[in-house]
């Protein structure tokens, strides 16, 4: 009999964890303030269980149900690169910071402690950059906080090119009910390679011996790899709209002469080759120039909320002395995000960015689900059911 497992996913977006979690998991209660995020949720999955409020108007009561997982992947804007670095404030300031919203998550995970409905399982998400703004700062209050909650707990770094042709790294913080036995295969008692890089290395030095405590190594053994063609098969080289040859050019003209060398070098390939294509601000002399950088990678560069039209995805496909541009399509970018073809985009391309751009990999949540949540959460019920024919 295959377990049907439950959960709370804040800030949901267009509910990418739940498109990753799958069948097997039940959403009890998703929320998300945001107009367009909420309206995409409420078309792929329903409005029933939705809440489109502030996360700091939700109650406790609105939460229905016990669940097996709480998942949140919080706002990152004020700690991503591209983002203003303002970090998440503190459980006192809540209102300062828009990454800070994740202090009434966690205190609606205390209210749930004190009515005996904590969940066994937390997931934080967010981008790497939590590790190392304010020199880990940020990081390491939540994992005091998590502490506080009576929770032990592991992050891991999982880079979504193992999954998809799309570079995007993301921290996750997996936490379990402090009480709860973590089946030995799970904790690798140290860091490794594949999960732990070295900026997670130096967050984890920086926290104090309580924090080392109740530290969790997680390990969720080999990484997959991407097939060699992935990218150029999740690129539509025929119906898109291309760029007329003239903008083409224009753009090549903004190139400096190391990225002119690689478009040079891309001709001579032998194969057709597809790559990202950036605009850039750069300091030359004493003016800022706009340039056109470009690189030829497995994986396209990570997927953003638009800001502006510099910052919209472009890509160059290269083939001989035939060179095209043009922005990445809506489609593409679905698929690049690992989301099934069914899955409902608004027509807008700046709201479809904003959806993509603040989601998660689909495949790189199914995979932490087989790998680590659900033997967690089957761990989880198992002693719960234990502790009932205890008492009984």
């Amino acid at each position: 009999m295959k377990h049907k497992f439950s959960f709370y996913e804040f800030f949901a977006g267009g509910g990418m964890a739940r498109a990753g979690l799958g069948n097997a998991w039940e959403c009890l209660f998703a929320n998300d303030l945001d107009p367009v995020k909420a309206s995409a949720y409420a078309e792929n999955w329903g409005k029933d269980h939705f809440d489109g409020r502030d996360i700091s108007k939700v109650a406790v009561s609105d939460l229905g149900g016990e669940v097996d997982l709480a998942w949140a992947s919080f706002p990152c804007q004020d700690l991503s690169v591209a983002g203003n670095g303002l970090g998440i404030g503190n459980a006192d300031a809540r209102a300062s910071t828009r990454s800070g919203a994740l202090w009434p998550c966690l205190e609606l995970i205390e209210k749930l402690r004190q009515q005996g409905r904590q969940p066994p399982l937390v997931v934080l998400e967010n981008v790497a950059g939590l590790l190392t703004l304010d020199g880990g700062r940020d990081f390491a209050a939540i994992c005091t906080r998590l502490g506080k909650l009576g929770y032990r707990y592991g992050a891991i770094i999982v880079d979504a090119k193992h999954f998809v042709p799309q570079s995007r790294p993301r921290v996750f913080i997996v936490a379990v009910r402090r009480d709860m036995h973590v089946p030995r295969h799970l904790d690798n008692g140290m860091a490794t390679a594949n999960w732990h890089t070295p900026p997670l290395l130096r967050a984890f030095a920086s926290l104090g011996a309580k924090a080392h405590k109740d530290w969790i190594w997680w390990d969720l053994g080999i990484a997959p790899k991407l097939p060699k063609n992935a990218l150029i098969k999740s690129i539509d080289r025929r119906r898109a709209a291309w760029n007329t040859p003239e903008e083409t050019e224009r753009l090549i003209g903004m190139m400096a002469p190391n990225h002119l060398a690689r478009l040079e070098q891309a001709k001579h390939a032998g194969s057709a080759q597809i790559g990202s294509l950036y605009l850039r601000m750069r300091r030359e002399g004493e003016v800022n120039k706009q340039r056109v950088e470009i690189a030829f990678d497995p994986t396209l560069g990570c997927l953003r909320t638009p800001r502006g039209g510099a910052s919209r995805p472009r890509i160059i496909l290269v083939d001989g002395n035939h060179v095209r541009t043009r922005l990445l399509s809506i489609e593409e970018a679905a698929r690049l995000m690992g989301l099934d073809a069914d899955y409902a985009l608004p027509d807008v391309y700046h709201h479809a960015f904003k959806i993509i751009g603040d989601g998660v990999v689909v495949p790189v949540v199914r995979f932490l689900a087989e790998r680590l949540l659900e033997p967690l959460a089957l761990t989880a019920r198992r002693e719960a059911l234990q502790d009932k024919i205890c008492v009984a």
